[in-house]
């Protein structure tokens, strides 16, 4: 009898112990309750409007590429779609989210929730519907501004994004397939992340889930501030799949700010070409690990040249930040004002440098300048590129062509089975002549439609279907 009252109290101990140690634990999760309820009036719903052309779904196939069953009943001419007509306008619509930065109607949001709208209607959190006029806005970022005629509205406080750390608690707002004010919480997975297309910007990832309608939503940190707008997600089936990206509200109110101001973004250039530096590059440049970006080309009539900088060099530094890799770089010189002087640290046959020189204004057009790195400049494809020598193109028998340095697994590239050392031809049955001129054709490809690259690998000539996600 007295074995079994001190089983059962050693079993009353562990499982007080077990209720403690929960109920600690429980107190040490997170509370967004407070945060919700006070940031929840600065959220909105965006919801988009635009015309289209009506087009008969079979246009563009061949008709062997059409089912034999569609054949076998309607022959060579297939009926649209009830209620549609061939180049009759169309609606279509689009949901997202945003949040208010300023009292007197000003809202923030994705570039591409925007992106062609025809009527913009932004719902507040009292059920008001408000139309909405398209201030500016910035592809490059993803950052577009709206204003509304109101006033006294409920704004949110800005963060600090530089002062994010990786695992820390964060949550977003917003509208994931239309169901509005949605929260969701999770942590910084990373920061500083460069994806496909984006160069300029240093995304924040996390895992809180974001779907279709998040966004251009606020990411909010434990003290209710806003520190990044939820813009993109890593899926292969189009919902969550543990990926999302934001940007920082640092970079976001810079372009933010420069849009309310004068309706454009204007960003420092540097007029350079430039590629990853490798561990065998860098040892053979005397350097003691791969950092920095090194400079394949320059434009001869751009701020580097002018500034006495080289083909070889190696830039470690702007201003005393760090280059870490080829990816900094565009992102510290197009933060920096157009005509600002800056300081370079760069390596240069073994030695260090320093080396000032001031920055010109990026070029609107997509020409040969415009490009500020191989990353950028191919972003589309996801790989960076470096130009063929005249031995190599004789040795080839062609006259252009460039040589892949580095290929994003998760880019179009990739999926086509592109490799690094592939020298790229053709693209669409045009030339690839230079770098620069890649460019241009690269900003001209259809999305959502494979076309044809020809390419040369170890001697050999080969065809790879190339086929870009569309925006």
């Amino acid at each position: 009898m007295m074995r079994t009252l001190r089983h059962l109290s050693l079993w009353m101990l562990l499982a007080g112990t077990l209720l403690a140690w929960q109920s600690a634990m429980a107190r040490e999760l997170p509370d967004f309750t407070e945060l919700v309820e006070e940031a929840a009036p600065g959220v909105v719903n965006i919801s988009t409007t635009r015309m289209v052309e009506s087009r008969n779904p079979f246009q563009g196939f061949g008709s062997e590429e059409i089912p034999e069953i569609f054949r076998h009943f309607f022959g060579d001419r297939f009926p649209m779609p009830p209620g549609q007509a061939p180049g009759r306008p169309q609606e279509r619509q689009s949901l997202g989210s945003g949040f208010i930065i300023s009292n007197d109607g000003y809202i923030m949001t994705n570039a591409h929730v925007v992106d062609g709208a025809d009527e913009i209607l932004v719902r507040l959190n009292d059920r008001r519907e408000l139309a909405a006029e398209l201030v500016g806005s910035d592809e490059r970022t993803d950052v577009a501004v709206l204003k509304v005629d109101a006033s006294d509205l409920p704004t949110l406080r800005l963060g600090d994004s530089d002062d994010l750390r990786v695992g820390e608690w964060v949550a977003a707002i917003g509208s994931p397939f239309g169901f509005d004010h949605s929260v969701t919480a999770g942590i910084v997975s990373a920061i500083d992340r460069t994806l496909p297309r984006d160069a300029y910007v240093p995304f924040i990832q996390t895992d809180v889930a974001i779907n279709p309608g998040n966004s251009g939503g606020p990411l909010f940190n434990l003290d209710g501030e806003v520190v990044g707008i939820n813009s993109q997600i890593f899926t292969r089936s189009g919902g969550f799949m543990g990926l999302s990206f934001a940007i920082p509200i640092n970079v976001a109110m810079d372009v933010a700010d420069q849009l309310r101001d004068g309706g454009e973004v204007r960003r420092g250039w540097l007029g350079v070409m430039i590629q990853p530096v490798s561990r065998d590059l860098a040892e053979s440049f005397g350097m003691d690990e791969p950092r920095g970006a090194l400079i394949a080309d320059l434009d001869p009539e751009g701020p580097a040249a002018e500034g006495g900088l080289q083909a070889g060099d190696v830039i470690l530094a702007v201003d005393g930040a760090r280059v870490h890799d080829s990816s900094t770089l565009p992102r510290l010189i197009g933060r920096t004002a157009p005509g600002s002087d800056v300081e370079l640290e760069l390596m240069r046959d073994g030695e260090r440098r320093t080396l000032e020189l001031t920055l010109g204004d990026w070029p609107d057009s997509g020409s040969a300048a415009a490009g500020e790195s191989r990353d950028s400049q191919q972003a589309r494809l996801g790989i960076s590129v470096v130009e063929l020598d005249a031995t190599e193109r004789e040795r080839l028998g062609i006259e252009g062509g460039v040589r892949i340095a580095e290929v994003d697994p998760t880019g179009a590239a990739a999926a086509a089975g592109l490799q690094p050392g592939d020298i790229l031809v053709s693209i669409d049955h045009r030339a690839v002549t230079s770098a620069s001129q890649l460019v241009s054709l690269v900003s001209e490809l259809p999305a959502d439609r494979a076309v044809p690259v020809r390419l040369y690998r170890d001697g050999r000539s080969l065809f790879v279907a190339l086929r870009l996600a569309g925006d």
